[in-house]
Formats: structure tokens, sequence, C-alpha cells
């Protein structure tokens, strides 16, 4: 009984179904979020996002009945269960935030949908090279706006005592005042955002020569560093898909001996 469940929850046909079934309840939770929508069909929309939360329940139950506590093995169907869990709690007085929390279920079409799986393992396979990485990001970040608050903010300090009414001298301080201050406009630099004329050609009209700062941090951070994730998360994706490929591949061969073996069998046997 229990393999023939496993078998029908294995199939295309039901896997197909479940992602079907996500798509519809995302596209619910979100109609759920226009009042004129509730407004004229709130009920129906309620009753079917129910009928979407039964299937869940129902799906985790086959699993749970298929694979014993085998099923709390795997990682995808623990986040499967603790999704699915989420939205069964009762969303009133202090627990009314899980309310917000049902739109999770959304991410289920990653464990149900292989190919979004093996994106996520990839990205998780990178993560201790990304590490790294972001280190080296922080050690970069950290020397940058130390340099940048000492350049920018620390000068314009003492200009502002001076001229303390003009506005660019405030915008200044606004940007490299302090450490943090400095960290989040070099953040804001790195990924592009209104850099130029936003916050660098600005600071050019009081250092004229601020433009050596910033277009080697930018080279560094943006173009360097942030290539640097990228290519890590390509490469790990590349391992994942190789390994499934040599999986796969395997798996073929053992079936190819296993009938290869049955012959033999049955020739002898004759």
């Amino acid at each position: 009984m229990r393999n023939s469940v496993a078998a029908f929850i294995e199939r295309d046909f039901f896997t197909n179904f479940i992602i079907a079934v996500i798509l519809f309840n995302a596209v619910l939770l979100g109609m759920e979020t226009s009042d004129v929508i509730m407004a004229r069909f709130g009920p129906l929309i309620l009753a079917l996002d129910f009928v979407c939360l039964m299937i869940f329940v129902v799906e985790i139950g086959l699993k749970l009945f298929a694979y014993g506590w085998r099923f709390f093995k795997s990682g995808w169907n623990l986040f499967d269960f603790f999704i699915v869990g989420i939205a069964l709690v009762p969303a009133t007085q202090g627990f009314s935030v899980l309310r917000a929390l049902r739109v999770l279920r959304v991410l289920r079409v990653i464990s149900a949908a292989p190919r979004l799986r093996r994106v996520v393992e990839g990205f998780i396979t990178a993560l201790p090279g990304m590490g790294s990485v972001f280190l080296l990001m922080a050690l970069i970040f950290y020397i940058g706006a130390v340099m940048a608050t000492k350049l920018f903010g620390d000068g314009c300090a003492d200009l502002m005592i001076a001229a303390c009414t003009e506005q660019r001298h405030a915008d200044l301080l606004l940007w490299f005042g302090d450490l943090g201050r400095s960290a989040y406009s070099l953040f804001q630099i790195m990924t592009l955002e209104s850099w130029s004329m936003g916050i660098v050609r600005p600071v050019m009209e009081i250092y004229p020569w601020a433009w050596a700062f910033f277009v080697p941090f930018i080279m560094v951070t943006t173009f360097a560093v942030v290539n640097l994730l990228v290519g890590l998360i390509v490469n790990s994706m590349q391992d994942a898909h190789a390994e499934e490929s040599n999986e796969k591949t395997d798996a073929y061969r053992d079936e190819v001996l296993s009938r290869l073996e049955s012959i033999e069998k049955r020739l002898d046997q004759r």
C-alpha cells in the first residue's frame, strides 16, 4: 500500500497538479489584497484558498504515510511541512501576523519544480565560497567608509564652520558625516543607483579630485567582487547539474545491468 502511494505521488501528473495548485493559490493570495475584489468575491476566494490548503495537507499526509520517518530525512519535505504548518496556525490575536505569512506557500513551487530546486541547491552549495567573498567585500567597505569619512566628511565639517549656509556642504555631511552614513552612501554607489549625478558630481563640486576615489571603488566592488559572486553561483549550479546527470547515468546503467542479468538467467534456464 505504501509503495503504491509513493509511486502515485512521484508521478509527473501528481507533481504538475501540485504546481498548478500552488500557482492558483498564489493568484488567490494576490486577489485578497484588493478591497474591491474581496468586497465582491471575498467568500468565494476564501473558500478556494481553504480548498488549496486542504490539498496541501492531503499531499503532506500522503507523503507521511508513504515514506514514514524517511519523510523527515529530506530537507525539501521539511520545508513543505513547515510552510503548510504555518498556514494551519490560527491567525488570531498575537498570531495575526501569520495570516500574511500564508504567502510563503508560493515558495512550495521551488520544492515541486525540479529545475527551481536545482537552482536553490546550487545557491546553497555556493554559500561557503560566498562567505569569503562577503568578508572581502566587508573589508573593502570598511576601508572605503573610513577613507570617505576622513576625506569628505571631516573636511566638510571644517568648511561648514566658514560657510554653514551652503546646501552642498550639508549634503556632504549627510552622505559622509560618520562611518555609518559613509558605508550606506558607498553601498548606493556600488549598486550604481544615482551614483554620478546624485552623489559623486556634487562631491566633485567641492573636491574636484574625488573621482580618483570613487571610480576605483566602483571598479573593485561592482565589476570585480559582484561578478565573482555570480561566478561562484554559476559554477555551483553547473556542479549540481553535473552531479544530477551522473546520478541519472548511474541509475540507467544499473537498470541496464539488472535487465542483462535477468536475460542471462533466462538463457541459462533454457
